[in-house]
């Protein structure tokens, strides 16, 4: 029997190492590039758990969080140095969250169908509640404009009973409360939403069609030039200070601003949404599941 040539064997054993090491490499590479943005030895931390789905983490101000737990509907308070309290209690089915310029937190109650604003000291405002007459779905996530608009994202999950809109849409809500418009009519089901602080773009998410795309903002709030960002859906999302797009996947994947996929952080349970917080902002506050998340970041979140 002849034996195969030694050079042939040669060069398969070294193509095979080449497909290989190229392999590894490139998964070290998005290793190391996650990991850039996480602070020297940092490790995920769980800070409260035996919640029902936490959703819409939001930073006050002075670091601290509040989260939504959906089924349970309430919002809850991490406050540093003093740990885990009710804010609210019959919330409305609250998901996303988010303060405003005012210190007022707002929140989009999926459960009521309407985006609100509640002040610290509980008084709870209607912003929304229906477009052209008719109900809107189930406000789910929202970002406040430099200008003091806010947009907000209306999909429906689960019941499809009493549906009045005939899509799942995006909306504008004007700085003085006197127009709401509909931004974004396109998508599957939008989700997760945060813009720039210079309120020149608009991530959106479509979670139906798992996509994630930017927009430019005009003067009017309307948007134009879509365009694809990443090919992945999110639930909830945030920015850091060197632009880089947070994603709630299997894990926390993180984009550069050209649209570079930086790497993956890993969650023990499927986050929902993140947000940055703590005394100096570097902090990762990561919602996910039954539980909330945190992590020691370098980089910090925008102002």
């Amino acid at each position: 029997m002849r034996r195969p040539c030694s050079s042939f064997v040669l060069f398969i054993w070294a193509l095979f190492g080449l497909v290989v090491l190229f392999g590894w490499s490139h998964a070290q590479v998005e290793e190391a590039g996650a990991l850039a943005i996480v602070a020297p030895g940092a490790v995920m931390e769980k800070l409260a758990g035996g919640f029902s789905f936490t959703e819409g983490p939001a930073e006050d101000g002075d670091g601290n969080i509040y989260f939504t737990d959906i089924p349970n509907n309430r919002i809850h308070k991490w406050t540093i140095g003093a740990g885990l309290s009710t804010f609210r209690e019959e919330s409305g089915g609250a998901n996303g969250l988010f303060f405003d310029g005012k210190g007022h937190l707002l929140a989009c109650q999926g459960g009521s169908r309407r985006l609100v604003s509640i002040s610290l000291d509980g008084k709870l405002t209607v912003l929304a509640d229906q477009y052209e007459g008719k109900k809107l779905n189930s406000p789910n996530d929202l970002w406040p404009d430099p200008r003091g608009g806010i947009y907000f994202t209306d999909p429906r999950y689960g019941n499809r009973d009493g549906l009045e809109q005939e899509g799942e849409c995006v909306y504008y809500l004007s700085p003085d409360r006197g127009r709401l418009l509909r931004v974004i009519s396109d998508m599957v089901r939008p989700n997760g939403v945060i813009g720039t602080p210079d309120g020149k773009r608009l991530y959106v998410t479509d979670h139906g069609d798992s996509k994630t795309f930017v927009y430019s903002i005009n003067s009017d709030g309307t948007l134009a030039a879509k365009k694809l960002f990443a090919p992945e859906g999110s639930d909830g999302m945030t920015l850091d200070s060197e632009g880089n797009l947070y994603l709630t996947s299997s894990g926390v994947s993180v984009y550069r601003p050209d649209g570079t996929h930086l790497g993956m952080i890993a969650v023990p349970e499927r986050p929902a949404n993140v947000c940055f917080g703590g005394k100096d902002r570097k902090v990762l506050f990561i919602t996910a599941r039954t539980s909330l998340y945190s992590i020691q970041m370098r980089v910090k979140g925008v102002d």
